[in-house]
């Protein structure tokens, strides 16, 4: 079968010649739990043209999901409740400026996977971008990098929320976490196989709860820092005066204030990871190449309103010598915004953040489970996961890959044993700088994606969305990630700090990536592809197949929603 290519407004539209569709299995029909249509042909744009698998889900993601899911799909503890080590240990200026050049990458990288998924919303998202565009072994190193990593965070989102109830349980007991670890991970269980559209809905009202939360927040903070609290003190910069803007860490003067905020950049990573999602989620939403669009371009206003205004609430109400900013409860008596009202005076919030960080830990086990069964699902699609896992219900749902992801859900069970509760959370610690190596492949993948562009002729400023930043955007993520990767375990190598495991937990990540790397290559021997042999055609649906009309809201609600979302 040969492939040609022609120019439509936004995107290349595949046309096949059939005359040689006979190199093709004769048996490739849809790939499905059900029965597959023998009438199917092979030449249709949703199958794989090497794995001759057809991409069985379903568009069933309204474009308010998607949105929802960009604009708030990854606040979660790490901003809520962990966002108290960053200032203690960097001071209000050192945290805030962590989160400002993290939230640069976080946008960065974005505009980089963004502008691949609006070109080809299809299943696999970033890594069959990197398969496709930067080398197959990259794509199948980061694909099962990612699935371990979250494979392994989605027991301990569970654990996180099962402590996150035990704020209100006086008698909390080892037999009351194993209910609430049960009762959790049924949820997302059973969430996850009713399908996309209620994964979706689900995700919308979670992000609305943590939307009203961080705002609700971010203002009565606000109120507080002005002197509108119980005990009228208007606060004002204090704190950046008195201790101080920055925190020394490890070294006194200038050298502790910078090592100081470069150990916040891994803290605020955990806050801004996962917003890579949308392109997973773009094979399964309406009319993708506007509603992912959308979502890019209204990531940054949602780093500076959310990220970035509630590190500096945070770090004007309360200093970063306060002991309460580093202990580690778990519940919202950990959050530095709890602590920052009882300073002032106000005693009724505990339990109001502690319900809206649970929805947030419940929300990004929900999320992290999506993702990893479409990651797998999309391997499958292309050979670099078993072909099971492709299978399909007649409804879209891959349930082979949901099924074997709900398995992860046992791990949550570690937590009851002491011996194995420190083995998770070791397990927890390996994966924890899995997400900047995902970002540096996504900018590396770009280059490669725009340049083959480039070489065979395609207009970028003709496409969807497109970034007047690039290259420069991804040249900005692959340095620093590259240098958090490369001096994240710089205490070990500080003078009496040395510890093996340490060492190991902080750099395991690159040596198990480059073996993937190194074992996919000598097992299955890909070729590098010149840059004029890229595949900007396969699989690749046009305009037309995708586009989808959005029906008029009827009611005042649906035309609030509608206005704020699409």
């Amino acid at each position: 079968m040969s492939i040609h290519r022609t120019e439509s407004i936004g995107i290349s539209a595949p046309i096949y010649d059939d005359s040689d569709a006979k190199d093709f299995a004769p048996d490739a029909t849809i790939n499905s739990v059900e029965d597959g249509d023998p009438s199917s042909k092979i030449d249709d744009v949703r199958v794989d043209p090497h794995t001759h698998l057809r991409d069985g889900v379903h568009r069933n993601m309204e474009q308010r999901h998607i949105q929802m899911i960009a604009l708030a799909g990854t606040l979660g503890t790490g901003l809520f409740l962990g966002s108290g080590k960053t200032i203690a240990h960097g001071g209000p200026a050192g945290a805030l400026i962590a989160y400002l050049i993290t939230g640069s990458m976080a946008y960065a990288m974005l505009m980089c996977a963004g502008e691949m998924a609006v070109f080809a919303p299809i299943s696999g998202g970033y890594i069959h971008y990197a398969e496709r565009w930067l080398h197959p072994s990259a794509g199948f190193a980061l694909g099962w990098q990612v699935v371990l990593q979250y494979c392994i965070s989605i027991p301990s989102e569970i654990i996180a929320a099962g402590i996150l109830i035990s704020f209100w349980d006086d008698n909390f007991s080892k037999s009351h976490q194993a209910a609430y670890i049960i009762g959790l991970s049924v949820f997302c269980i059973v969430i996850q196989f009713l399908g996309v559209r209620w994964f979706g809905e689900s995700e919308f009202i979670f992000a609305t709860i943590k939307i009203a939360l961080v705002v609700g927040l971010i203002l009565a903070g606000l109120v507080v820092d002005l002197g509108g609290g119980p005990n009228h003190e208007r606060i004002g910069f204090r704190y950046w005066r008195d201790p101080g803007a920055f925190a020394e860490y490890h070294s006194p003067g200038h050298m502790g204030k910078f090592l100081g905020t470069f150990t916040n950049f891994v803290q605020a990573a955990g806050s801004y990871m996962g917003t890579e999602l949308i392109t997973i989620a773009a094979a399964e939403v309406k009319n993708p190449r506007v509603s992912v669009a959308k979502a890019v371009q209204r990531l940054f206003y949602r780093i500076m309103i959310f990220y970035i205004g509630s590190i500096l609430i945070v770090g004007m109400l309360v200093p970063y010598n306060d002991p309460t900013l580093l202990q580690s409860t778990g519940t919202a008596a950990s959050s530095p915004f709890v602590q920052a009202f009882n300073r002032a005076g106000i005693k009724v919030l505990p339990s109001i953040i502690n319900a809206g960080v649970l929805t947030s830990a419940v929300s990004a086990g929900n999320s992290l489970m999506y993702s990893v069964t479409r990651m797998i699902y999309g391997m499958a699609l292309r050979g670099h996961a078993p072909r099971i896992c492709a299978k399909t219900t007649k409804n879209g749902l891959p349930i082979v890959s949901v099924s074997l992801v709900s398995l992860s859900f046992a791990l949550a069970f570690m937590s009851l044993s002491k011996g194995s509760e420190t083995a998770l959370n070791w397990l927890s610690n390996l994966s924890a700088l899995s997400g900047y190596i995902s970002w540096c492949i996504i900018g590396l993948t770009y280059l490669r994606f725009k340049k083959g562009l480039a070489v065979q002729g395609y207009d970028r400023t003709k496409f969807h969305y497109y970034s007047r930043t690039q290259p420069y955007a991804a040249y900005w993520v692959i340095f620093w990630c590259l240098i958090v990767i490369i001096f994240n375990g710089w205490e070990v190598f500080t003078k009496g700090n040395w510890s093996s495991t340490n060492f190991v937990v902080n750099y395991i990540n690159i040596p198990f990536f480059l073996l993937l790397i190194g074992g996919y290559t000598i097992w299955k021997k890909p070729k590098w592809r010149k840059l004029e042999e890229l595949d900007f055609v396969s699989n690749i649906p046009t305009d037309e197949e995708v586009a989808y009309d959005e029906p008029k809201p009827k009611t005042w609600f649906g035309k609030v929603i509608n206005y704020l979302f699409t």
